[in-house]
């Protein structure tokens, strides 16, 4: 090891710059999602300072700190200067019980400097801690946001790592800024990833109840086009919820940690914030369409809350909460333009998207299995279920087909179709379809939201055209 004597020591921050995530935050989300009603418990230690409510959270969680997600470039450089025998502290207004695994984990820092329940190490507060080390002496410090001023207002030089907006610009006017780092993609790119704007087309079930009623007028088209964007704001919001409250297990999964919430690419505050205006924009929209479709949207949000607070973790509860999602839009599309939703379509329905639940649970367990783990991580399902799953799921599959064809065969049809037996090809169609979703699934093929599959897979789109193109023939 090369001796860096001369070097003076790095002090390094942890939230947002050594890590591309909040500490508070992920401990506060963890514990909300614990016991919701702690977030009262929260606001009383608050009033008692923000040291002590860091320090009365870190006592009731547990972080998973191997998997928070690192600055890779920016610790790269810091093992660099560690290999030279230069001097590295972790300083930060995280709680000690918190930051003191993180340091661990790296291996390469001589102490930590963080919040204790008494002192909020932050801005000021830690530069004394900091002058304190140094006896006043030189020493570089590493940050990401305006609360380092201070820090930097002293320092030789600053090390800017995925800085706030305006940060870099900020540390540049009171000192010399020797790096720069920032790994992090466009915040429009994240923030469309994030919304997931591809589950929109999920909503295209609400327009269901708008072909099978042959309802095709102006006003019909205009409500199922209103009531579209209102259940993709609501649902953008509640999919984002869902990843905040699974930050844990979608890290430790193959393809969930790439999620921009996971990866640190947005923060925990702006997601927060984002949610709540997606949220109440749809609310909106839904209550200028009808109460009705209100309730309707209401059910859809307290069904979903229900599952990523609570009936997540449950076997085959889960998959039922999933596929009733799926119906809850085909109602609320009927609400919509106010047209009855026949018993055959709810059937249909409910056995097609129970299949779809389970493909994507029986995707889970065999990416798991190429990673050699007992089961999927915040899910209770072990690898010995997989085929259990997928029997259950191929059948309900098929069950959707014999609803199709009962439904083929009923004298409601023949009102609708001048050519009603063409419509029985959709049997054989629809059989191929739910057949190929469970081969690619056990082979490992399936992605784990089977509609993103279905949406890039050209026998899926094969399937849709020609079925589409019996139905009209049939008209």
């Amino acid at each position: 090891m090369t001796e860096n004597s001369s070097a003076p020591p790095l002090f390094v921050d942890l939230d947002g710059t050594l890590i591309k995530t909040d500490l508070l935050m992920e401990s506060a989300l963890l514990l909300i999602r614990q016991a919701p009603w702690m977030i009262f418990a929260m606001i009383g230690w608050l009033l008692h300072g923000k040291a002590h409510l860091k320090a009365r959270i870190a006592e009731r969680v547990r972080l998973e700190s191997d998997t928070l997600p690192l600055q890779n470039d920016f610790v790269d450089y810091l093992r660099e200067q560690a290999a030279t025998g230069r001097k590295l502290y972790l300083a930060t207004a995280s709680d000690i019980s918190l930051a003191q695994p993180v340091a661990d984990r790296l291996g390469i820092f001589e102490g930590v400097l963080a919040s204790d329940g008494e002192r909020n190490l932050r801005s000021k507060t830690k530069l004394a801690a900091i002058e304190k080390i140094t006896a006043e002496g030189p020493f570089d410090y590493a940050g990401n946001a305006s609360a380092d001023y201070a820090i930097w207002d002293k320092a030789r030089e600053a090390i800017v790592v995925n800085p706030l907006p305006g940060v870099e610009h900020g540390a540049r006017k009171r000192t010399t800024v020797s790096r720069v780092f920032d790994d992090r993609p466009p915040l429009w790119r994240a923030w469309v990833k994030e919304t997931r704007l591809y589950q929109w087309m999920k909503n295209l079930l609400i327009g269901v109840p708008l072909l099978t009623a042959h309802a095709f007028t102006t006003s019909s088209v205009l409500a199922v086009a209103q009531a579209f964007v209102a259940f993709g704001l609501v649902a953008s919001a509640t999919y984002m919820l869902n990843d905040l409250l699974d930050l844990a297990s979608d890290r430790r999964h193959p393809r969930k940690c790439r999620r921009p919430f996971a990866a640190g690419n947005l923060s925990i505050v702006s997601g927060c914030i984002g949610m709540v205006i997606m949220l109440a924009s749809g609310l909106a929209l839904a209550a200028c369409l009808s109460t009705m479709f209100l309730l309707a949207l209401l059910s859809y949000l307290v069904i979903t809350l229900s599952y990523s607070l609570y009936f997540k973790t449950y076997v085959l509860i889960d998959v039922l909460l999933l596929a009733s999602l799926y119906t809850v839009r085909i109602i609320a599309g009927g609400l919509a333009i106010e047209v009855d939703i026949s018993s055959w379509l709810l059937a249909f329905s409910m056995f097609t998207f129970l299949s779809l639940a389970l493909v994507k649970r029986g995707s889970e367990l065999v990416a798991m299995e190429k990673l050699e783990r007992t089961g999927a991580k915040g899910r209770d399902y072990q690898l010995a279920d997989t085929q259990t799953i997928s029997s259950m799921g191929i059948a309900a599959g098929y069950l959707a087909v014999l609803v199709l064809a009962f439904y083929v065969d009923s004298p409601a049809v023949s009102d609708h179709y001048s050519h009603s037996r063409l419509l029985w090809l959709l049997c054989p169609l629809m059989l191929y379809w739910v057949s190929r979703l469970w081969i690619k699934t056990s082979r490992g093929e399936m992605h784990d939201d089977p509609l993103i599959f279905s949406l890039r897979d050209r026998g899926s789109w094969g399937v849709f055209a020609l079925m589409t193109l019996v139905t009209l023939i049939a008209i």
